[in-house]
């Protein structure tokens, strides 16, 4: 179960994630809203899906939003949050969350999603 779902409205920054995740040997799906990662997770192929990164900030849906709306679908998937506003880990409390400022060099992003995959095969196991 090595996917990850992988979130952002900036088409560079998807693209740049998307391709370090894809060349760490990943399989990455993608999305640009919260509407569409919560579409994604709620079908088939979210059954599947090993870990969520997120961006904090996204078009009418912050991170916080969007991970309790993610909670009440998939309430065991473990999520990363990376967001240029270091402040901004406080609005995820108590909700289990990996919180990352960026920039977040490409080793890291990687060994962290790889952590957070592993943590979600051990948990279906």
């Amino acid at each position: 179960m090595s996917r990850v779902l992988l979130i952002d409205d900036d088409p560079l920054q998807l693209r740049v994630r998307e391709a370090v995740l894809r060349d760490a040997g990943l399989e990455v799906y993608v999305a640009t809203t919260a509407e569409s990662a919560l579409a994604l997770l709620k079908s088939q192929v979210g059954d599947s899906i090993g870990a969520v990164v997120t961006d904090h900030i996204m078009p009418g849906c912050s991170g916080a939003v969007f991970v309790r709306a993610l909670r009440d679908v998939k309430p065991q998937i473990p999520v990363m949050v990376i967001s240029g506003m270091p402040e901004a880990e406080d609005e995820y409390g108590e909700m289990d969350i990996v919180f990352r400022s960026k920039p977040l060099p490409p080793p890291q992003l990687i060994a962290l999603v790889r952590e957070l995959v592993q943590r979600s095969e051990r948990r279906n196991s």
